[in-house]
């Protein structure tokens, strides 16, 4: 007789995917569905469960330690240097932009794809890109930047903000998705696994959040809630919910093309709750992945921890950052992996006074900081992928 696993199995091949067949499971075979109600299992308890190969091969290295190159650096003559710089150094990992801060994808996709019309031509040849790290064992991370999408709202206005009749933009133009929806979750996930299917062995969500202040105009915007309408919580927490039920799904619907996820998230949330108006989840974000990226560039900082001026105490400022997390990632029953962004830039803008130069030294500290911390792991900043020159990107610990 064939087990109930063996015909829930044998019978996959009726419905398209089995989150399909677990929806109609028990109008097609209501003795299934019982049975497995019974045995307290659910279909993924006892379904084989597939697992895409890229065909391509990374060890993950002792302890990642990269640097973020645009689509325009990962497509030109500054992807060699790149190169160069982490084969002679203690570098050993990229974070490439896949889907970019406006929306677009940096590399064309076959006429097929129906994202074939988001593809620029930045990464001439993504694969051949690929094979120069596979060959190099460089980590390959697709940075995917999820909520913020200037591109998606001028087709599909109707899942984004409006303000009035027109679509709602920050104070740098700059446009966003609607969390609530799960039309736009599928739209950034689908993106992710094209990344992975080509050999990203990780993906990095940036723009995991609602706009800053949202709470400040989030009763003035007009945009749909999805299945959050019907819910009894405050603003605050339908926020929260959505932008960590994002995550929780992202790294599900990954989860069979064996890529890791890690999530880019304000260095501040860690200090709070939660920010109540991006919706941004410190503690609740870090339980649903493998990898934790605080931005915590000391430029970014007002008065935090004591310090009046933190871009001129870089490791004060990184130190008693990671001091913080540890304590709130302990809390946690499996604590992903921290992995905190560092400055690698200056930030003249702060006025004089406020900011300094940044080069080997600045850097250095950071990453010295977050060592004495245990940490292990960073990413480095520069948005024009400018990176100081004789960085010692291992300073021994104490």
């Amino acid at each position: 007789m064939m087990t109930v696993a063996g015909l829930a199995a044998s019978l996959l091949w009726q419905l398209p995917s089995s989150a399909a067949f677990a929806d109609d499971l028990e109008k097609v075979h209501p003795h299934i569905a019982r049975q497995l109600s019974v045995e307290k299992k659910t279909l993924q308890d006892i379904l084989p469960r597939f697992t895409f190969n890229s065909g391509r091969h990374f060890e993950y290295p002792d302890a990642v330690r990269g640097i973020y190159v645009t689509g325009h650096s990962a497509g030109g003559s500054k992807f060699n240097d790149l190169v160069k710089l982490i084969d002679s150094t203690d570098l050993n990992a990229m974070v490439i932009d896949v889907k970019d801060d406006w929306g677009q994808i940096t590399y064309k996709l076959p006429k097929d794809s129906p994202f074939a019309h988001l593809g620029q031509n930045y990464i001439h040849d993504p694969k051949e890109m690929l094979d120069v790290l596979e060959e190099k064992q460089i980590y390959p991370i697709a940075r995917i930047v999820v909520f913020k999408d200037s591109t998606l709202p001028k087709t599909r206005p109707d899942l984004s903000f409006k303000d009035g009749k027109k679509i709602w933009v920050n104070g740098r133009g700059e446009s966003f998705v609607n969390p609530f929806l799960k039309e736009v979750w599928d739209y950034n996930v689908d993106i992710a696994i094209e990344a992975a299917k080509l050999g990203f062995q990780e993906i990095q969500f940036d723009y995991v959040r609602f706009p800053e202040g949202f709470e400040n105009r989030d009763t003035q915007l007009k945009y749909g809630l999805g299945h959050y309408k019907d819910s009894k919580e405050d603003n605050v927490q339908k926020r929260v919910h959505a932008v960590t039920d994002f995550v929780a799904y992202a790294k599900e619907k990954l989860a069979q093309y064996g890529v890791k996820v890690s999530v880019d998230i304000f260095g501040y949330t860690a200090t709070l709750p939660e920010a109540p108006g991006i919706g941004q989840n410190f503690s609740k974000i870090s339980e649903n992945v493998d990898v934790i990226s605080s931005m915590i560039y000391p430029s970014h900082w007002t008065s935090y921890f004591g310090i009046t001026k933190p871009d001129l105490e870089p490791y004060k400022l990184v130190r008693e950052y990671a001091k913080l997390e540890n304590a709130k990632l302990k809390e946690l029953k499996s604590p992903p992996v921290s992995r905190p962004w560092l400055q690698d830039f200056t930030a003249s803008y702060l006025g004089a006074g406020n900011y300094q130069v940044y080069g080997k030294e600045q850097v250095e500290a950071q990453i010295k900081a977050l060592y004495d911390e245990g940490i292990d792991e960073y990413l480095l900043w520069n948005a024009g992928n400018k990176y100081s020159p004789n960085v010692d990107y291992t300073p021994e610990k104490k």
